[in-house]
């Protein structure tokens, strides 16, 4: 690893101020899980001068609730996300995914904040530097994206567009099942994003010196069965091929609201939203959940070697639906 300057930032004030002053030379760094293989093995055209470190920062280490729903602070770990039981008894569906990530060791180092901005995974532009020389590709800012005539087995079937990489995040997909919201806080003001339009084909949407804030999980209007099913091959420490969350309320056995989230298979989280609305007003049984799943996949897109993606996502989608089974 290259040596670089290290800066413990004390307010978010003075994260944003670090930023600014090394214009595109520093990084943030919350626990690290992600940032420190990247800068050892050096897959960025542009190696940073500074890495700012924020856990430092107070107020970011929270869990409340009101009667608005759940604020989660950027710099919570996933293991205590995992083992809250207020999220596991009203919001089972974030500590499920929280829990599936990694390993106990990474999850105790990892934060929410971190989990949301990770890098994306794909082989060629994580290839590390010092075994072939720095990889261009799309994402990196020059090329083509190298997995639509490569190896795309683990590449987007969905809104792939000049970079196929997909999110990486569990915890995205079950924030968009529950309708989260992103807090930034950047120079100009804080802003609000929803975590489904939080992630782009070729980055996130955090602006220049902006850095993630909080999350607010709105309250739900009622009871509801949620599910965290996620596939990989090396279960559970692995990162998804794919996954689904779901938020599922039923009324005298009639689905009156339902929300779908799928992971791994686009550069974000995606909503089945012509499936949600498809299953509105049904009694949810095998038939109707495998006519969701047909309705779930229809647009997907596949590469050359990642069509199996889609019968994956159609297999969970079902579970999700039918309580796990």
């Amino acid at each position: 690893m290259r040596s670089f300057t290290h800066i413990n930032a004390r307010t978010i004030e003075e994260a944003h101020l670090l930023l600014g002053k090394y214009k595109g030379k520093a990084v943030i760094n919350a626990g690290g899980t992600d940032l420190l293989g990247v800068l050892k093995d050096e897959i960025l055209p542009g190696y940073p001068k500074v890495v700012i470190n924020i856990k430092n920062i107070s107020g970011l280490e929270s869990i409340t609730e009101n009667e608005r729903g759940l604020t989660i602070g950027s710099l919570v770990k996933l293991s205590d996300i995992a083992a809250s039981p207020l999220i596991k008894e009203r919001y089972p569906v974030l500590a499920e995914a929280a829990y599936s990530v990694a390993t106990p060791q990474i999850r105790n180092a990892a934060t929410i904040g971190g989990n949301l901005c990770q890098d994306v995974r794909c082989w060629y532009y994580r290839y590390p530097r010092h075994i072939g020389g720095l990889i261009q590709c799309a994402r990196k800012g020059s090329g083509p994206c190298l997995a639509v005539r490569g190896d795309n087995r683990y590449h987007a079937i969905m809104n792939g567009k000049r970079c196929f990489a997909v999110c990486p995040s569990d915890t995205a997909v079950a924030l968009a099942a529950l309708d989260a919201c992103i807090h930034v806080s950047g120079p100009e003001g804080d802003r609000k994003i929803a975590v489904a339009d939080f992630f782009g084909p070729l980055a996130n949407a955090l602006r220049s010196n902006e850095i993630v804030k909080e999350i607010e999980v709105p309250a739900l209007a009622g009871p509801a069965d949620q599910k965290y099913i996620k596939f990989a091959l090396r279960a559970p420490v692995d990162f998804a091929i794919v996954s689904v969350a779901s938020v599922v309320a039923i009324v005298n056995r009639v689905c009156t609201d339902v929300r779908i989230a799928l992971g791994g298979v686009a550069p974000g989280p995606v909503r089945a939203r012509s499936a949600e609305d498809m299953l509105k007003g049904k009694e949810i049984n095998e038939a109707i959940a495998a006519e969701a799943a047909e309705m779930a996949m229809s647009t997907a897109r596949p590469l050359s070697m990642n069509s199996y993606k889609i019968e994956i996502s159609k297999t969970l989608i079902k579970r999700a639906l039918l309580g796990g089974r």
